[in-house]
């Protein structure tokens, strides 16, 4: 794994982040994802080896995680696997939830984040940004151009919850017409939504990616294995949050 040199105090922990294309810390990280996912979302997640989160995209990836030096665990995860090693598994993840095509004829090159989570005792300002700065420097150093991924809204509720971040995020965030896509299997329209004046709560993570200057494609799928509703989100990296981009892009050049 390489380590980089952004830390992160608070309390008793010290929080540190890494690359990593090593199979016994992706195990770890597939472990606190199905921990993660398996009880938010009421799923299995079709598990074939008990408590592993685990598909074919995972060697392919580079897995960024975050850990506890004091306790050595690994509390936050996400992978991204840049467009140049599709060819094992022939397309990208989001693929098989979005129709792509309007994203086919972007000029540069394309990566694709997935299956992000943080520990639930470690959802905070500082562990998130630690996250999202490792991530910054990850795209710039690659020279990634366009960032995709799916971000996930659990279901619990029957959508209500989903498709009322849905609706905002489209009205506050929608990418521009030529990154529109359109879902495989549309999330099931409520023709009611219970009025309410509470304000719309986007995610934690969800929020993060908004500041990092993300936008969603469109409207949501459903994603029947999780028990979700997926967004697609599109990240156009020179217009990274200039809290990122300053940091970092001295070091890319």
């Amino acid at each position: 794994m390489t380590a980089q040199t952004a830390t992160a105090r608070h309390s008793s922990r010290q929080l540190r982040t890494g690359i990593t294309r090593d199979p016994a810390i992706i195990e770890q990280a597939q472990r606190l994802r199905y921990n993660v996912f398996s009880a938010e979302y009421g799923s299995d997640l079709g598990a074939t080896t008990p408590g592993l989160d685990a598909d074919a995209y995972d060697t392919l990836c580079d897995h960024l995680v975050v850990t506890d030096q004091r306790s050595g665990n690994l509390i936050a995860t996400t992978r991204a696997l840049p467009q140049s090693r599709i060819g094992g598994v022939s397309q990208f993840y989001s693929a098989g939830e979005f129709d792509l095509s309007a994203l086919a004829t972007l000029s540069g090159s394309v990566a694709e984040l997935g299956r992000t989570c943080v520990h639930p005792d470690y959802r905070n300002g500082a562990t998130i940004s630690l996250l999202w700065s490792a991530l910054a420097e990850y795209l710039i150093e690659h020279r990634i151009d366009y960032l995709i991924g799916c971000a996930s809204i659990g279901m619990s509720d029957g959508g209500h919850r989903a498709w009322r971040i849905a609706n905002h995020l489209q009205g506050t965030h929608l990418a521009d017409e030529p990154f529109r896509v359109t879902p495989l299997r549309e999330l099931p329209h409520l023709a009611n939504l219970p009025a309410t004046d509470r304000p719309v709560e986007v995610p934690p993570l969800i929020r993060a990616y908004m500041r990092l200057g993300a936008r969603v494609c469109g409207p949501p799928c459903w994603d029947p294995e999780f028990r979700c509703a997926d967004l697609l989100v599109l990240l156009e990296v020179d217009r990274l949050a200039t809290r990122y981009s300053r940091h970092f892009m001295g070091r890319a050049s």
